[in-house]
Order: structure tokens, then sequence, then C-alpha cells
């Protein structure tokens, strides 16, 4: 395709005020007027010819860098006629508007991961872009198109990219937070209503009518929905910003905001004991005192001793003692589970997507690991095995080897929301204080370290990742174990007299007792 330069003559003759082009008398001169480029461009779809044309320069070295500039542009769609053709689309453009060229580098990116190569490109547009082409395991995938579809393309979809600013993200976090007090005070207004109806006493065909009014206005009321927590938020902040460090990697952006707004941070709750105190106050009230709770050792002897005929008892006394997470329980292989050297090795899980239920490898590389069995555990695989043996008996030509330790009674995957469900159950026929499922593997880890196992060990038992996991997280304290440290702390320290001697020698043991017990009663 041609292109050149040339010089052209804009004076005019000062009477008529036509163009003197070649009969002007300074023409010769290189700095007189001004150059010009042109170069052609592929023809359009229906044939039609076209151009890049400037005018303006000063110099015509000025005007030789462009032309240059822009037939390196073309040169590199030159192997792909879909990218030529974009690429004359875009110098067409440019011409049009009298804008800058665009530069060669960020073009040849742009053109590499397929998205706009006019600069205009809008949040949700790179969005779908980048999420069509992530590699990520699916779960992680679902998780940035829920973040993507609910929050970011509807609050900043509409924002150019390359003019994302901080304070764009600082107005959506700001109304999600709006959004959150108007969804609680519209659930309080329907829990109230709702609450009413129940109450109601009415009787008769006038105050039928009038309770079937009262429950139409609640249908038209919004419906209860669940506000969008500190963790979700996080996580928003999170999957914008794997999205934007893409976009900065193939040039579309330099700067990603998403790495410096500032929001609430996400607190872990809370793990807490089911000491005699609290299991009480949730007898007496139903409540518990945090979403996380682990049972006491006795407690879990009794909840094992109550499923101790139960078909998947050996998932529950593993899931105890061991802490493997849901998914990697129904995942686990007879191939990989070595009762004659009381060992098994997790290298999958069962995850849900969805409803779908997929074969997937561990969370993480930590994920990965061999875990050591006791005694008890390798009798209970022993005789799950044995139980499975005599099912597929029973079903004959109807069982379907998986491979699987944990299955259904015809060989089949369990479905890892359905364990939740049968944890559930039973938890509540065995009349214990509530925990869930995941919360076994708190009551692992306070065995372990209630045990002496190292923090370490620990870690690589529940294939942690971090070790700050498992120590602020997963570790709670049994109050007998606490209570031994602290007078073992004590007893480090020589004292020539003792606190307790000296309140001996000071009063009568009946008085020391009676303090004692009017300030535990104070307290």
């Amino acid at each position: 395709m041609k292109g050149s330069t040339y010089h052209r003559c804009y004076c005019r003759d000062a009477e008529t005020g036509k163009p003197l082009g070649k009969a002007c008398p300074k023409r010769g001169s290189r700095k007189h007027c001004a150059y010009s480029i042109r170069q052609e461009l592929p023809n359009k779809e229906d044939g039609t010819r076209r151009s890049f044309n400037r005018a303006g320069y000063e110099s015509l070295k000025e005007a030789q860098e462009d032309l240059d500039h822009i037939r390196a542009l073309l040169a590199l769609g030159k192997d792909e006629p879909d990218d030529l053709a974009l690429i004359a689309d875009l110098l067409e453009k440019v011409a049009d508007e009298k804008s800058a060229l665009p530069q060669i580098e960020e073009t040849r990116r742009r053109l590499k991961s397929g998205v706009d190569l006019s600069g205009r490109l809008t949040v949700s547009e790179w969005l779908d872009s980048w999420l069509e082409n992530k590699r990520a395991r699916k779960s992680t995938v679902s998780r940035y198109e829920t973040d993507i579809r609910v929050h970011l393309k509807p609050r900043i979809g509409h924002v150019r990219l390359d003019r994302l600013r901080v304070s764009h993200l600082a107005e959506m976090f700001n109304g999600i937070c709006d959004t959150n007090e108007e969804i609680l005070e519209a659930n309080a207004l329907r829990r109230a209503a709702t609450e009413q109806l129940r109450k109601a006493s009415w009787k008769g065909e006038e105050n039928r009518a009038r309770r079937a009014t009262m429950k139409a206005a609640i249908d038209e009321m919004p419906p209860f929905r669940r506000v969008t927590g500190p963790t979700t938020r996080q996580h928003i902040r999170r999957s914008l910003r794997v999205s934007l460090n893409d976009a900065i990697a193939d040039g579309l952006i330099t700067f990603n905001p998403a790495a410096h707004v500032k929001i609430d941070p996400a607190s872990k709750p809370k793990a807490l004991l089911w000491t005699p105190e609290r299991v009480a106050e949730w007898q007496e009230t139903g409540s518990k005192p945090s979403p996380v709770m682990v049972w006491m050792p006795a407690q879990i002897g009794e909840f094992l001793d109550f499923v101790s005929d139960h078909r998947l008892y050996a998932m529950w006394h593993l899931m105890a003692f061991r802490g493997p997470r849901r998914g990697e329980s129904c995942g686990l292989g007879w191939s990989e589970t070595r009762l004659d050297s009381s060992s098994l090795t997790v290298t999958t899980q069962l995850v849900q997507d969805g409803w779908d239920v997929e074969e997937s490898i561990p969370k993480s590389d930590a994920g990965f690991r061999v875990v050591p069995l006791d005694e008890e555990t390798v009798h209970a695989f022993t005789a799950h095995r044995l139980r499975q043996q005599a099912e597929r008996e029973k079903w004959g030509p109807a069982w379907q080897e998986t491979g699987r330790v944990f299955t259904n009674e015809d060989g089949t995957w369990l479905h890892p929301g359905k364990v939740t469900d049968m944890f559930e159950r039973l938890v509540t026929l065995s009349g214990l204080p509530p925990i869930r499922l995941h919360d076994l593997r708190h009551v692992a880890a306070t065995l372990l370290l209630a045990a002496g196992a190292d923090l370490k060990v620990v870690q690589e038992l529940l294939g942690h990742s971090s070790i700050t996991i498992t120590a602020d997280i997963y570790a709670s304290v049994l109050p007998e174990l606490a209570f031994a440290q602290a007078e073992a702390a004590a007893a480090l320290v020589p004292r020539a007299r003792s606190q307790k001697d000296a309140q001996s020698a000071a009063a009568p043991a009946s008085d020391v007792q009676s303090a004692h017990a009017s300030l535990t009663q104070t307290a």
C-alpha cells in the first residue's frame, strides 16, 4: 500500500483569497508552510478505498516518523486479514478524530488479547473478555463470575477501563454498604409483618378476609435477602484486582486502583468450645455464641458412639480425628488408602459446581498430603470395607465401581451437599449442641494440639497452605490444657514465700475460703 510525504503551501492571494499553491514565491523554502502525509489503507468490505491523511508537520523528519509509525502498525496485521482490517478501522478513526497515533506495542498486545483497539474499552467489556479466557479452577471461575455479574458490572461496568480510579471503587463499596442497610430495613419490616400474622388469632369470615389482605401485603414486600458482608466485599475487590493485573500485563492500563482502595477488613469468626455454660445457654435460648463452635472431647465421644452403627461411621471418625475437608473425604479412593501401613494420601476431592459434582485436585499444593492413621481409625476403615463389599454383593450388576472409599449404597459418588445435610440431621438427633460439618476440622486441630502435636505437624495433617491459618483460626485451646500450662508457667518462678502461704498465715483457713468465695461471686 502506497504512502508518501509532501510539502503543501497554505498561503492565499491577498486580494482574491484563493490558495497560491505552486505560485507561492516562498514554496521553495523547506521551512515554509507545512508537511503532510498520506497512507493508503485496506479497502472497506464494500470495496471503498480509504486512506490516512494528516497535515501540519513543521518538518519533513516529523512527517516521515509518523508515516513510518503508521506503516509499522499496518505491518502488525500483515499475516491476518482480520487483524489488518481492525488496524485500518483504528487508523481511520484516529485520522477523523485527529487524535494521537496508538502505540505499536500496546496495539500488538491488544490484538493478541482480542480486546478493542480503540482504547475505549469499558470495565464491563474487559471483565467479560477476561472471564472468558481465564484459566483457573472451575469453582474459582464461578466465584469470579458471581462477583462480576452481581456487583462489578452493575456498579462500575460503564466506566472506561483506562479511566477507572480509586474513587470509583470507593463509591462502589459505599453503595454496597448503603444497599446493605436497605436490605436490613426491608428484612426487618417483612419479619415483623410475618410475626404479626403468625400471632394473630382472628376468626370469622371478616377476619379471614383481613388475614388474606395482610398476607397479600406481605407477599408484595421485597423478599428476604442476604447482605454483602465484609468477607464478600474483600472477595469482590480480590476478583477485580486479579482482572486488572491481567489488564496491566496486556498493556491496557498502567495502574490498578483495586490494589489501593480501602475497605473494612473481614474478620474471621472466633472458634469457641461448647463448654457446659455455653451448652446451658444454648438449651435455654437456642442461640450459638459463635458461627464456629467446637465440641469438647466428651461431646466428640458421645457423637461417635451415637453414629457407631451408621454406614458412614468411618468417615465421621476420620473427619473428627484427622480433619480432612468434606470434598477430600468424598473423593478419597481405596487406591490411596494403605491400611497395612496405616496411612492414606489425599490427591483428589469432589467439589460442587452449583448442584453438580465434579472431581478436582485438592484446594492447594499443601492439600496433597499423606495422613497417618491411628489403630482405631484403621479398624473403622477395615469394618467399612467389609460393609461395602456386602453392599456390592447385594446390588450385584447394578453396583457402580467408582473406587471411592465412601460411596452411596450402590457405589456411586457421595454428593458433598447431601453429606452436609446428613451430618446436620445426625447432630440434631444426637441432642448435642450444633456444629457445622466443617467445624470437625477445628475439632481435629484442637485434639491434635491438646495431645501435644507440634503446630507444624497439625498444619501438614490438615493441608493448610500457611501455619498462620492453623494457629489463628483452627486451634481452639481446651480449658484443661490452658489451666495446666498456666500452673506450669507459674511453677517456673522460684519464690521464698508464695501468695497462698501469705494468705494462709494471715488468716484462718475458713476466712481464706470465705474471701475466695466472695471474690468469685463478685466476678
